[in-house]
């Protein structure tokens, strides 16, 4: 069986939500932020980037990075139709991914993760006060330019979605009300009623 080494509330979830929607049977393995489990030796020897997700394939392979775990759930099951047919709305929804991974997630981390592009505290606290403005210019490029109906491949469920439903869950956190985008909001709620959503919050990561 799989195992997919997540910790709650973060990205990583967006894969266990994509193995849900699969039907692929997975071992969630909890690493523990609080106790910073993610920068010991045991889970560096399995992930040197110290991050999550990580996904250990049935073959041993150790996979990373929250888009391409999602790519090979679809690949594994190809019958789910999580990637359009059509090359452009594929393209799409890997845009979409690209960008919540370079823009937004980058955007969501300057409010805790400022040492990774900064050194001094005033230099880290700039990047905290400009977190609100950044994080709603995204949300509103999210309702304006990603979500192309019900989802981002319009009313079809794509690998899109779950990245884009984590990532959305971050927004009240920042200070930014999904209220005030009212597809971001819709979206948001359309994806609880998922089954895939409410397994995982089911076990506690979300």
């Amino acid at each position: 069986m799989m195992k997919l080494y997540y910790a709650p509330g973060t990205i990583s979830v967006a894969v266990a939500i994509g193995l849900e929607e699969a039907g692929i049977t997975y071992d969630p393995v909890k690493v523990d932020f609080a106790s910073a489990e993610q920068t010991k030796p045991d889970y560096l020897s399995l992930n040197p980037k110290g991050r999550v997700p990580a996904l250990v394939t049935d073959t041993g392979a150790v996979l990373t990075e929250t888009g391409a775990l999602l790519d090979y759930v679809a690949a594994l099951r190809p019958e789910a139709g999580l990637v359009p047919a059509t090359p452009e709305q594929a393209a799409h929804v890997r845009a979409v991914m690209y960008y919540l991974a370079s823009t937004m997630h980058v955007a969501h981390a300057h409010k805790m993760r400022g040492s990774r592009w900064a050194d001094q505290q005033s230099s880290f606290d700039d990047m905290t006060a400009k977190v609100p403005q950044t994080m709603a210019a995204c949300a509103s490029y999210v309702q304006s330019d990603c979500l192309r109906g019900d989802y981002v491949a319009g009313a079809a469920f794509s690998i899109a979605d779950p990245y884009l439903f984590v990532v959305c869950n971050w927004l009240q956190g920042d200070g930014v009300s999904p209220d005030d985008f009212p597809a971001v909001r819709a979206f948001l709620d359309r994806m609880e009623t998922r089954a895939s959503v409410k397994a995982v919050r089911d076990r506690g990561m979300l």
